[in-house]
């Protein structure tokens, strides 16, 4: 493998000279599930203790307060979808034609809703967002989680079993249902590869399905870093895609950003109930067969971000060259203390806080130079404005609904880590100054 000392000259006629850009360490904000801050529902105009969407604003402003270009040290950001809530379809044309049929789930009532909202509301707001990202001059990558698709139903064939009691259901198949989505119009609205963020972008290097995948360079602690945000469960199509991108940009290091890629348990497995694979397995890989076929084969890839799941987990694996790939999840979407502390009662069906995300996101802080390279990741609240270690009760609001059988102290662990790229400058080369 070629190493990125013999691509990384020093200067990029694309990007301009790397003193420009870099310094020694930069962070990668990581914008985890959002749905909920931006769910119409969750504003004051539709009764809400807050406006959640306020918690979204506040993140992006602080991210762009702290870019690179603004004397910070933040240097791309990497969404890993559920941007927004809702649909704006009951189904969507492509698979309706191929034959899926929807069957009607109680269970999924407010998680399957088609409403012109979406669009008026929701997609307006997160364009809102990212224009403070693209104003502060930052690159960044939006992977289209489940309700960024145009429609979501529950697939005929699946029935929800409507005759059992509801303490006795199960997170199964054979409880719940299965659900489905399709269509990916709504996120090219907003972030199709056509789109002023990224149109003539020299950053934004190739797209796959008009955005729906999509690839971004970015300069920082003297490297060239390539980056792919991946639809949901992405087909092998896509996978080629990837492929011929990595091919054309040899031996830069390379992150991929997900939806749907680990469980809080750190295992690679879909939520059963949303397993496009399951329902659809011709269109779609798992996250093992995307491991499998994609991440554990190219070897430039030392980095998979991911959402979709509520809670964090992380895991490390060697690919097929012996190499290591860290992998990581982070959604807080159910944390909904802000809400509480306004004075906004629990939820009615989970008896839990309304979720808004309350703020928070990741930091992930890279120190390439010297011996050891390591990342450093932080959770941070811009709604609390302060880290989880920081904050003396954040076991104790988060813990139980998220990782129920972590300790305090496991729980604070899996949020403030450092990770050891030990085989970073050997796969990569050193940085250039």
């Amino acid at each position: 493998m070629t190493a990125c000392s013999s691509v990384n000259d020093g200067v990029n006629s694309e990007f301009g000279a790397w003193s420009d850009f870099e310094k020694t360490t930069f962070s990668i904000a990581v914008i985890p599930d959002t749905q909920n801050a931006v769910d119409y529902k969750h504003q004051k105009a539709e009764g809400f203790a807050i406006d959640s969407s306020e918690l979204f604003i506040q993140q992006m402003q602080y991210i762009a307060d702290n870019a690179q270009q603004n004397g910070g040290d933040i240097a791309f950001v990497a969404a890993v979808g559920d941007v927004w809530q809702h649909q704006s379809k009951p189904i969507d044309r492509a698979h309706k034609a191929r034959g899926f049929e929807l069957t009607p789930n109680p269970f999924f009532a407010a998680e399957i809703e088609w409403t012109p909202k979406t669009a008026s509301i929701e997609i307006p707001k997160a364009i809102e967002g990212y224009q403070i990202i693209h104003d502060a001059g930052l690159p960044f990558g939006v992977a289209p989680g489940n309700h960024d698709y145009d429609a979501m139903w529950s697939v005929k064939g699946y029935p929800p079993n409507v005759r059992k009691p509801p303490r006795e259901l199960t997170m199964t198949v054979e409880d719940l249902g299965l659900l489905h989505i399709g269509g990916l119009d709504n996120f090219r609205s907003a972030f199709g590869d056509d789109k002023p963020f990224f149109k003539d972008k020299p950053w934004y290097v190739s797209s796959f399905n008009g955005g729906a995948n999509s690839a971004q360079i970015f300069s920082a602690g003297g490297y060239r870093f390539l980056h792919f945000a991946l639809e949901m469960q992405a087909n092998d199509d896509v996978l080629a895609w990837v492929e011929s991108v990595i091919a054309q940009h040899v031996g830069l290091p390379t992150i991929i950003s997900t939806h749907d890629y680990l469980d809080p348990r750190g295992e690679r497995a879909a939520n059963p109930i949303v397993d496009l694979n399951r329902a659809d397995p011709d269109f779609h890989n798992s996250a093992e067969e995307l491991w499998q076929k994609l991440i554990s084969q190219q070897d430039q890839i030392f980095l998979v971000l991911c959402g979709h799941h509520h809670g964090q987990s992380n895991r490390v694996d060697k690919n097929i060259y012996g190499h290591e790939v860290y992998q990581i999840l982070a959604d807080y979407q159910d944390r909904g203390q802000a809400g509480l502390d306004n004075g906004q009662p629990l939820s009615p069906y989970t008896h839990q806080p309304v979720g808004t995300g309350d703020g928070w996101f990741r930091l992930m802080s890279f120190t390439l130079a010297g011996n050891e390279p390591q990342v450093q990741v932080t959770t941070y609240s811009t709604h609390y404005r302060t880290t989880s270690s920081d904050l003396e009760s954040y076991a104790e609001w988060y813990r139980s609904h998220e990782q129920p059988t972590m300790t305090d102290k496991e729980f604070y662990a899996a949020e403030e880590f450092t990770i050891e790229l030990s085989d970073f400058h050997q796969r990569f080369g050193l940085p250039t100054e």
